[in-house]
């Protein structure tokens, strides 16, 4: 079994490169988390994938979003075509892209590029019952780990599409962390101020059902989408197999929590790409000690942050493995 690389192992490899100390500020950052995780001072990201997980959620049908549920199946159609913010900037940057039904409503779609993980026919509405079962919930993390697990990419990026997920976030987060409900409500979509209030007042009637706290299985039982309850059990098992994990923007980063919690070894492999402009999401950022590499005042999901994210990362890790050392180059080092 290979000794453990120290964090001081990792830094004084990368302050030996041709450069001043600290001088690749962030990257360095990056760049000693990936050897970190790969146990190794020549770390590898070549290769990586996108998984979209699509699923439904009752609590849209309360009107906590500008669009009609009917926008996730018309959107996935979008993704199979490749007609989507997030199949374009995966085209520029080589990322093969996998589309996943965890359950959009209605009868399920038939395309050959589609993966079925169907859980359901969309999820129950949260603001009147659980939004699904714990045979449902087993289901998706299972189904998410085993996903995580094929094909080979030395990373992943992992999006969502669900008319009414940031609500599911929203109230999940609620529930396992310290921040109130209003200050994680956001727009999602676009709502105006009117629909800003009577989303929080649906979100408060929904919240209202369950204890101030609960755990995160409990939280994800009650409130969760089915494709946020699969993206967590994808990132854990991501984790599992020493892939990468890049965490794109709020709902996301709602499932990297919850995946965090439920295994906290999950936490060294993922990386978190960009902060949205949905109101909660630098709360949450904040209560997982997080900074996010960027700040581009995106809000769409699909994994778009992460895929702009992808070469960056991959650079910081090319960084390490590939430049030189002023003993390698004979440039004389710092006095």
């Amino acid at each position: 079994m290979a000794t453990q690389l120290t964090s001081k192992d990792i830094q004084a490899a990368i302050d030996m490169k041709t450069k001043p100390v600290g001088s690749l500020g962030r990257i360095e950052k990056l760049a000693a988390q990936i050897a970190g995780f790969q146990n190794t001072l020549t770390p590898r990201l070549e290769t990586c994938g996108l998984i979209l997980f699509a699923g439904d959620h009752g609590i849209a049908r309360e009107g906590v979003s500008n669009y009609p549920q009917a926008v996730t199946r018309q959107m996935v159609q979008n993704f199979l075509t490749g007609g989507a913010a997030a199949n374009v900037f995966a085209r520029t940057n080589n990322v093969q892209v996998r589309v996943v039904d965890t359950g959009v409503y209605g009868e399920p779609i038939e395309h050959p590029g589609l993966i079925s993980r169907r859980l359901g026919d969309g999820t129950e509405n949260s603001a009147q019952k659980p939004a699904m079962s714990k045979p449902q919930l087993d289901m998706a993390l299972a189904s998410g780990a085993q996903l995580a697990g094929d094909g080979d990419f030395d990373a992943l990026c992992f999006g969502e599409m669900g008319i009414g997920n940031t609500s599911a976030a929203t109230l999940i987060l609620s529930k396992i962390t310290d921040e109130s409900l209003k200050s994680l409500t956001g727009r999602g979509t676009g709502l105006d101020d009117e629909g800003l209030r009577r989303k929080l007042s649906i979100l408060e009637r929904a919240a209202r059902r369950t204890p101030d706290r609960l755990s995160v299985e409990d939280a994800l039982l009650e409130y969760g989408g089915f494709e946020i309850a699969t993206m967590a059990g994808a990132m854990i098992g991501a984790a599992k197999k020493g892939r990468m994990v890049l965490v794109d923007g709020f709902i996301a980063t709602c499932a990297a929590y919850c995946a965090q919690r439920m295994d906290v070894s999950s936490r060294d492999a993922m990386i978190f790409t960009h902060v949205s402009n949905e109101a909660g999401h630098r709360l949450v950022c904040k209560t997982m000690y997080v900074e996010p590499l960027l700040d581009l005042g995106l809000r769409l999901g699909e994994g778009t942050g992460a895929l702009l994210a992808w070469p960056i990362v991959k650079s910081a890790a090319a960084m390490l493995r590939d430049m030189a050392s002023f003993s390698d180059a004979g440039v004389s080092g710092p006095a």
